[in-house]
Order: C-alpha cells, then sequence, then structure tokens
C-alpha cells in the first residue's frame, strides 16, 4: 500500500486472472465430492441491461456486461473466486442483502421499469442451502424509479429500498416465508438542490454526477433498529427517521436530517461498531465527513472533515463505497477515477489519519467488502470487468493485492454467505 507521503501507487508486474466464463447456476457447487466442506460463497450483483432514459449528468452508466447475480466458490485460504454459477438476470441486480439465516436473498433491480412511473423492483430469492443456488420467489415494485440500494432491518422484518432516480425511499415487509409485500410506505425527497461545484472538491475537479434532481443512494437501520437513515446526494443531506417496526412507517427525526456542505453528495455512510460514531463518504466532494451519533435521540453532530485523496492530488474523482473494519481500527473509502481504497486509522476518539491508498487493479470501483473473517477485501471495479482480492494486514490496515482477478460484467456489489455455518 502507498504511504500518506507517496501519492505513486506500485504496480504488481504479474497477476494470474481467473479463466473461463460463469456456468449457468449451480453447475461447480453441484460437482463438489459429497464429503467436501461447506463452501463459502460470494454473490455479484451486477449491470446487466443499459438504462435507456439515461439523465444527462448520468456519468457512470455500464454497457450491461453482466448477466445477473454472478456467484462464486471463494477460498478461505487464499480468498481467491471460483465461478460457481449465474442467476440470469436483465434487470440490472446491482444491490443486494442477505438475511441472518442465509437463507434469503434480495436484489434490487435498479434498471427495471414498471408502471407509469417507470419504477424498479426488489426481488427475494430462497437460498438453496446445500449448493448457493437461488430460487425466484416474488418480485415488487420498490416506490420509485432506479433502486440503487437494500438493506435489511435487524429484525429481519422489513427491507429499505432507496430509489435513486425515483429521489425516494421505501419500506417493504419481509412475509413468513421470506417473500416481499407491496410497500408499507414511501417518502419522497424534496427541497432545494445542492450546486453542481462542490465545496470540497479537489482543484480542476469537474466531478459532477448528480445535483440535477433529488437522488436517494443509501438507507439502512442504526444498529438499535429504532431509526433509519437515508442519504440523498442531491440535496447533500443524512435523512433520520423514527422507524415503527408494527407498521412499517417513517417518520421525521426532529432534526429531520443534517445538511453536509453544499455540492459534496453524501453517497453511503457506515456504523463504528461502538454505535457513536457514524463516516459518511462524499461522492463528488471526496471526502470522509465522522459524525458523532446519539442513538437515544437519533441524531448527527459533525466533527472531522478529511479527504480520501493523497495530498497534491487535482482533477476529478468520484467516491464511492466507506466501511468501517470488524476490529474497527480502520476506514477504508473508495475512490473512482483514482482507482484506488484510501485507508484511515481510527484514533480512540473516532478522529481519522489518512494511513495511504491502494489502487484497485481495475477500473472505477463502485464498491467493496470484506471477506466474513475481515481476512480479505473484494473489490468491485465496474468498468474494468472484474473483482480483485486483496489480503488485509490487520496490524497496520493495509492492502496487498493477492494476484486474483474474478471476471465480472460491470459487477456492482458482493456479498457473503458461509454454507458451513446453520442456515
Amino acid at each position: 500500500m502507498t504511504p500518506a507521503d507517496d501519492s505513486r501507487r506500485s504496480f504488481l508486474k504479474s497477476a494470474a486472472a481467473l479463466a473461463g466464463t460463469a456456468p449457468l447456476v449451480g453447475g461447480l457447487l453441484r460437482a463438489q465430492p459429497k464429503d467436501a466442506a461447506a463452501p463459502l460463497l460470494a454473490y455479484v450483483g451486477t449491470f446487466s441491461s443499459p438504462l435507456r432514459d439515461v439523465l444527462p449528468t448520468q456519468v457512470d452508466l455500464p454497457p450491461g456486461n453482466g448477466r445477473g447475480i454472478h456467484i462464486f466458490r471463494v477460498d478461505r485460504a487464499t480468498g481467491a473466486l471460483t465461478a460457481a454459477g449465474v442467476h440470469e438476470m436483465g434487470t440490472s441486480p446491482s444491490c443486494l442483502a442477505v438475511n441472518a439465516a442465509g437463507t434469503r436473498l434480495y436484489s434490487a433491480n435498479e434498471t427495471d421499469r414498471q408502471g407509469d412511473k417507470k419504477e424498479g423492483t426488489v426481488s427475494a430469492f430462497v437460498v438453496d442451502r446445500a449448493d448457493g443456488t437461488l430460487k425466484p420467489l416474488n418480485t415488487v415494485r420498490s416506490g420509485g424509479a432506479g433502486p440503487t440500494y437494500v438493506s435489511l432491518h435487524p429484525s429481519g422484518r422489513h427491507l429499505f429500498a432507496a430509489n435513486y432516480f425515483g429521489g425516494s425511499v421505501a419500506v417493504l415487509p419481509v412475509l413468513d416465508d421470506g417473500r416481499l409485500g407491496d410497500a408499507t410506505d414511501v417518502k419522497a425527497d424534496a427541497g432545494k438542490l445542492g450546486p453542481t461545484k462542490a465545496t470540497n472538491a479537489p482543484p480542476g475537479s469537474f466531478a459532477v454526477s448528480g445535483h440535477d434532481r433529488t437522488h436517494a443512494h443509501m438507507i439502512q437501520a442504526d444498529p438499535s433498529g429504532r431509526f433509519v437513515l437515508h442519504v440523498d446526494l442531491a440535496l447533500d443531506r443524512i435523512y433520520v427517521w423514527r422507524f415503527d417496526e408494527k407498521k412499517g412507517t417513517l417518520t421525521a427525526n426532529d432534526p429531520p436530517f443534517v445538511a453536509l456542505p453544499p455540492g459534496d453528495g453524501p453517497r453511503h455512510f457506515h456504523y463504528h461498531p461502538n454505535g457513536r460514531w457514524l463516516y459518511s463518504v462524499q461522492e463528488e466532494g471526496s471526502t470522509v465527513v465522522l459524525f458523532d451519533y446519539d442513538g437515544t435521540a437519533g441524531r448527527l453532530t459533525p466533527r472531522q472533515t478529511i479527504s480520501t485523496l493523497p495530498r497534491g492530488f487535482a482533477g476529478s474523482n468520484f467516491c464511492s463505497e466507506i466501511l468501517v473494519s470488524a476490529d474497527d481500527r480502520f476506514v477504508y473509502a473508495g475512490n473512482r477515477l483514482h482507482d484506488s481504497i484510501a485507508v484511515f486509522a481510527v484514533g480512540p476518539d473516532g478522529a481519522l489519519t489518512y494511513i495511504g491508498e491502494e489502487w484497485t487493479r481495475g477500473d472505477y470501483p463502485r464498491s467493496f467488502a470484506f471477506g466474513p473473517t475481515g481476512g480479505f477485501l473484494y473489490c468491485c471495479n465496474q468498468r474494468a470487468d472484474h473483482v480483485t482480492v486483496f489480503r488485509v494486514d490487520r496490524k497496520t490496515g493495509g492492502l496487498a493485492f493477492t494476484g486474483h482477478y474474478a471476471p465480472v460484467g460491470n459487477p456492482s456489489h458482493v456479498v457473503f454467505l458461509d454454507l458451513a455455518k446453520g442456515g
């Protein structure tokens, strides 16, 4: 990993790409010997069909090279991914969520168009606990166009959807058999749009992506499940809702939102394991903001803003993902165009110190995720059509490329399921 005082990224001279293309569902997994250990699986959501009514400000749309939800077997020792099947879908299942029991998987179908409002959809699947293959349960409308994010309530009885093109969020009940019911609540964002020039943009930046209309980009409950937070990139706000679990409804908190610097464009956030700190990454400002989080009142108080880019960077960059390590010591933030993952150390008070960055070995890292043990990080390089694998140094937080690539057309999101654990 490149240290903070050296902005050059070292390029490895050799890397072994995984060969072949993914067969249809289940072939390789079913071929495993009966006495083999139950596999660790990775499901990769993709853009599998292009958007047709494209907004002029949308700069990151892929051609639709994915085939749906790609399934991989994960080598527990090396982190390598081996293709094990595809659940074919032409509606861009770009974000995935697996329930705590590992028996159901849900996908946000971003390019689906249903009804007069051209709503997107969300699909529910049964996970075959023998081999990880997927069986469709049902599909319902997401409450707006272009659902880009889904997450489950801690109870597992509700699923939340953020509709990027619709500028709305929705609550969908999870029925007893795992199917999804129609939305019990839909909230549409409204307010004054932020400027096209981000307050904290790097010098020379032309990174303008979403200040043309409201864009809900992420939604997730807090650890207690009492509050639900969602971001609107165009309004530069993080909204806070009180959640009624019995009714499946959202009520505006007091105050109803916290504002980010104009134009910076909050995209994703992640809670520190202690539940008292929240880190938000800004797509156009290329920053991470640390908030103190009052879980009793559902209030956010900003305390630190730090760049995701090395000192001296100039030009355009779009931030993507942000994650806190499970051991609570490091924060990782994705940079698209710079094509790196920035690494920060977490101080005793939650404040961040920039350590350095690692090149993603691809183009346009849309998201990344840790494997179940936290020992490997998997990066979805959207425009490079592959997922790259990095070993995580638990002591320093650094990332070391393993040499493993997994070919996937326009990968967007990866989640994991360990079939060795009870379902």
